[in-house]
């Protein structure tokens, strides 16, 4: 896989100077114009505001590029077309010369190519609901452990059979922290009920362990739960889901496809307080992303 990692982004890691990745699957299809565009930049500033830089990653003209531009992340956000890409595609995607807005697996993968230990994105994949008769997990799982990256995220999305997802992640050895929290953040809902295993209350607890993780060549999650001001009402959004995914069903929605559409169902049923949620959460995100960053860094 050929990279093109930015002048800026590449000057920084040959100084072991902080730096943030951040998926553009959420720029290209899991936010609506014109907020994708603005959200995207908005994220950058977060990074930069902090002394890190960010590199969002995708794919174009046959590469993996590290620190998109902005007429890279223009077109990303406004061009129809944009390939989903996670693991599965990032052959075929670059073999054709395609845009691609990568997942949080595929930047992942790409991110740890490049030298970066640090992911900031909004909700992880995981374990769908029915995944005993689907079969429908998710490849963030699987890249989370077996890349030495951090992941930063508000937990997994609400979607998700979220204690399955925590099972997976716990058999395929993957910490999963609560950054202020004793439970699993739920995405737009900041518990799901389900306690872990291990607490921290800074970027400084974080990265002490984040280093021993990742020295064994391995990844782990750290959940920052949406804020409160921000936050959904758990049962309010469960009701939503469950009338999601039966219309889901009904129209034939499966695969890549499915958490999309039940995110943009949630974004209408709940008049778009599910979309400032998400936005207010993926900003939380980079914050402490970019603490952690620069503590590993120190």
């Amino acid at each position: 896989m050929n990279l093109s990692i930015a002048p800026e982004v590449a000057k920084a890691l040959a100084a072991n100077e902080p730096v943030v990745a951040l998926e553009s699957t959420v720029i290209a299809h899991g936010l609506p114009r014109p907020r994708n565009l603005v959200t995207a930049k908005a994220l950058e500033a977060e990074i930069r505001a902090l002394g890190v830089v960010p590199a969002t990653i995708a794919l174009h003209d046959g590469v993996a590029v590290v620190g998109a531009g902005d007429v890279l992340l223009e077109r990303l956000a406004n061009e129809n077309g944009v390939a989903k890409v996670s693991i599965r595609d990032i052959a075929a995607v670059l073999a054709a010369r395609s845009l691609g807005g990568t997942t949080v697996a595929a930047t992942v993968e790409i991110a740890a190519a490049a030298g970066i230990q640090v992911v900031s994105t909004g909700g992880i994949g995981g374990v769908h609901r029915g995944a005993e008769r689907s079969f429908d997990e998710s490849a963030d799982l699987e890249a989370i452990a077996r890349h030495p990256v951090v992941v930063v995220s508000a937990g997994a999305k609400f979607v998700l059979d979220l204690a399955l997802t925590l099972e997976r992640l716990e058999t395929l050895g993957v910490p999963v922290l609560g950054y202020g929290t004793d439970e699993f953040p739920a995405f737009y809902v900041r518990s799901s009920g389900l306690r872990l295993q291990y607490r921290v209350n800074d970027a400084l607890g974080a990265a002490r362990i984040a280093r021993e993780q990742l020295a064994r060549g391995a990844g782990m999650l750290l959940c920052v739960p949406v804020s409160a001001e921000s936050a959904l009402a758990r049962d309010e959004v469960e009701g939503q889901v469950r009338n999601a995914i039966t219309a889901s069903e009904r129209d034939g929605i499966r695969g890549a496809d499915l958490t999309p559409y039940l995110l943009r169902a949630l974004g209408e049923a709940t008049n778009y307080r599910a979309l400032d949620a998400n936005i207010a959460l993926l900003r939380a995100n980079a914050q402490v992303a970019a603490q952690l960053a620069l503590t590993l860094c120190a």
